[in-house]
């Protein structure tokens, strides 16, 4: 759990040219990614030694790009998955298994282009147990948490429609949101249902695109023509791999393993946290994660972003970029999330949120499977 806070960066971060749908294959979705980030780092292909990935393997992303590194991490945990590379990317730079590490994300949700998908097989746990039954599918699977939380705390449909509003207020002050135009609660209610309670407006968007990041030390960092973005807290963790056996519907342990851990790591306080992105591929997940987190107690966190408390001038921004909902989600979202977390510390945001200082960045993947947190400052003791 110890380590020297703010020794390991940030220093590149970029998504693709194109986003939404985009006529590329996904390896070619990987390595636009990298080469912008690399651009954005000032840095050479030559200076990586270390890649981890998700979707292409890391011998596949390494081989495209002409790289040998002497370190790699595969780690394949969903969505979540790029939270887990950036704290094993740390541990992997201050063990001096490498010094440059490039994050690589690129994925064709929507076109389909050269797209590697996974399932559930049907000698799998879930392929016996779970699929037989109809559980099939990120809907039908969360569906399940949603309505127990729903029937436990009394969180209501517009209050969980209000989720997909509030990301949409944000989506609309950032160019390159897929939609920007104004939703109301009524609007979400009265969308396509496609597995209660989720209508179509609480599910996420399906498209193209990808990004990548790029972590060093802070001292190389300081060499380097970006403000660092310093590594203070992570945490990670895994829960069961089938939705129908969650020790308890209403919170995720992965959750709470994952930002406790965070949150010890770095030594900080919620009370100081500037900015809050949280994974939200359904309407119910920011609502997880803000009460798993600790950042609200139990059964509040829907009356929490109803009263405005995470939209523009709130006291906790969250999901700033407009989220899964209403920004992008090509499949595995963890990656927009932390670009997201970089822009506002570096206060390069579309939305900017004034004197930012401290963003904490949660993914969840695998349905509730796992999690992993990232907590980033621009502040360098």
């Amino acid at each position: 759990m110890s380590r020297k806070r703010n020794s390991v960066a940030i220093v590149g971060a970029a998504e693709t040219t194109e986003m939404g749908r985009i006529d590329a294959s996904q390896i070619q979705l990987h390595a636009d990614a990298a080469l912008n980030a690399l651009a954005d780092a000032g840095l050479k292909l030559s200076d990586i030694d270390g890649i981890a990935t998700l979707g292409e393997t890391p011998a596949g992303v390494a081989d495209y790009l002409g790289i040998t590194p002497h370190w790699i991490d595969g780690t394949t945990q969903g969505g979540c998955s790029f939270m887990m590379h950036v704290r094993h990317a740390v541990a992997a730079i201050e063990a001096g298994h490498c010094t440059t590490v490039l994050i690589t994300h690129g994925e064709p949700g929507r076109s389909g282009s050269g797209l590697t998908r996974t399932v559930s097989a049907p000698a799998s746990l879930a392929g016996q147990f779970e699929l037989p039954y109809g559980i099939f599918g990120p809907p039908t699977m969360l569906t399940i948490p949603a309505l127990r939380y729903m029937k436990t705390y009394g969180l209501t449909h517009e209050q969980l429609a209000m989720v997909a509003v509030v990301q949409r207020e944000w989506a609309a002050l950032n160019p390159r949101a897929s939609f920007r135009e104004p939703i109301t609660v009524e609007d979400v209610l009265n969308s396509r249902m496609v597995a209660y309670p989720f209508r179509m407006l609480q599910c996420c968007l399906v498209t193209d695109g990808g990004g990548a990041l790029i972590v060093t030390s802070a001292e190389r960092a300081k060499d380097l023509p970006r403000k660092p973005v310093y590594i203070l807290g992570t945490g990670e963790s895994v829960e069961s791999p089938m939705i129908s056996q969650m020790a308890d519907f209403t919170t995720s342990r992965a959750f709470r393993i994952s930002g406790a851990d965070a949150f010890a790591e770095a030594g900080i306080t919620h009370d100081e946290v500037d900015h809050l992105m949280i994974y939200d591929a359904f309407a119910h997940l920011p609502i997880f994660g803000l009460e798993d987190l600790g950042f609200v107690p139990r059964g509040e966190a829907g009356r929490f972003i109803w009263d405005r408390n995470t939209a523009p001038g709130g006291k906790l921004p969250m999901n700033t970029n407009g989220g899964g909902l209403s920004y992008m989600h090509s499949g595995h979202y963890g990656m927009y999330a932390l670009q997201e977390s970089v822009r506002q510390l570096r206060g390069t945001a579309p939305a900017q949120v004034e004197d930012c200082k401290i963003s904490v960045c949660h993914g969840n993947g695998q349905w509730f499977t796992a999690a992993g947190t990232i907590i980033m400052t621009n502040q360098n003791p």
